[in-house]
């Protein structure tokens, strides 16, 4: 780890010599000097106070070169205070919503047999209008479940049993209801706000990852794997597919496809511009509910208006 006396604090305005030296012996001790310079770079966009502890640097697999990563944690408070300076985030006036599954009860694991939390937020279009952002949290995907391992005398090294257990040195056996909504608002703010918040963990979502130590980035893969499966259904966003068309719904997971699959067909970039530029806002709205879907279709967009634009310049020249 780099010396504090490495880093130049009249490079980071806004915190003082003494503070900048403070926050680098205790919330970010792990970080080297570029992680430390990344920590406090995203402390000063999100206007969140490391020495409150609103925001502090988790450093995962610290001893291994090979897969060490930084992860910048808030918690839930400091997720809502920057949807909130945004202006147009609502929080939903109904508690969260628990999915509990008889089969899924487990002593050791999951004890009430919960399935999932699901919690909504609304944010505000340019019409003025609220939609709602819905984010889901699985059990299996986000509570610290511990190995068993016993030692093995015929290797002389431990093995797994095959057991696994909560991990009992934090909140998850006491609010477990609470940590599992944490991770689902979590994941409805990032959708919503995700310029700000792509990068940031709340603390519930990395404890899985902490039992483990596992990568950050391989921890938040089980939060995609609830986008995968939201693809197939989501609130309808209304759509103009041709120019004096009615607007439709179309389903949110759909909805990426059925736009590349219609731009595919159109033969003039006039009117690949007239499809993506009147529907702005349905597609913004898909951003917020898959980010990654909404960049495909920007993707082919950009694909398809190139070769269409080449088109139209040949055919002009010949």
């Amino acid at each position: 780890m780099g010396e504090v006396a490495k880093i130049n604090p009249g490079e980071i305005d806004g915190f003082t010599p003494r503070m900048i030296e403070l926050i680098r012996r205790t919330v970010a001790s792990d970080c080297n000097d570029d992680e430390f310079r990344t920590f406090i770079h995203m402390a000063k966009r999100l206007e969140l106070d490391p020495l409150r502890k609103q925001i502090y640097a988790f450093v995962f697999s610290k001893n291994n070169p090979a897969k060490r990563r930084m992860s910048i944690v808030t918690g839930i408070d400091g997720f809502r205070t920057v949807a909130l300076r945004s202006g147009d985030y609502r929080p939903d006036e109904d508690e969260p919503k628990y999915t509990y599954s008889e089969a899924l009860k487990d002593p050791a694991c999951n004890p009430l047999g919960i399935e999932k939390a699901t919690v909504r937020v609304f944010k505000q279009d340019k019409r003025g209008d609220w939609y709602p952002i819905t984010g889901v949290a699985y059990w299996d995907e986000f509570a610290p479940l511990k190995d068993e391992w016993v030692d093995d005398p015929e290797t002389g090294r431990g093995r797994k049993t095959g057991k696994r257990s909560l991990d009992q040195s934090g909140n998850w056996p006491k609010m477990p209801r609470v940590m599992i909504a944490k991770c689902a608002e979590v994941q409805a703010l990032r959708r919503g706000w995700p310029d700000d918040l792509s990068n940031v963990y709340e603390a519930a979502e990395l404890d899985q990852a902490r039992v483990v130590d596992m990568d950050p980035v391989e921890a938040v893969e089980t939060a995609k794997r609830e986008y995968r499966q939201a693809r197939v259904g989501g609130p309808a966003i209304m759509v103009a597919f041709h120019v004096g068309d009615p607007l439709r719904g179309v389903k949110a997971g759909e909805l990426a496809d059925r736009a590349i699959a219609h731009l595919r067909t159109l033969e003039a970039s006039a009117e690949a511009q007239w499809f993506m530029s009147t529907n702005e806002e349905a597609f913004r709205q898909l951003w917020a509910h898959d980010a990654d879907a909404a960049l495909t279709l920007k993707a082919e967009f950009e694909r398809r208006i190139a070769a269409l634009v080449e088109k139209e310049k040949k055919e002009f020249s010949a």
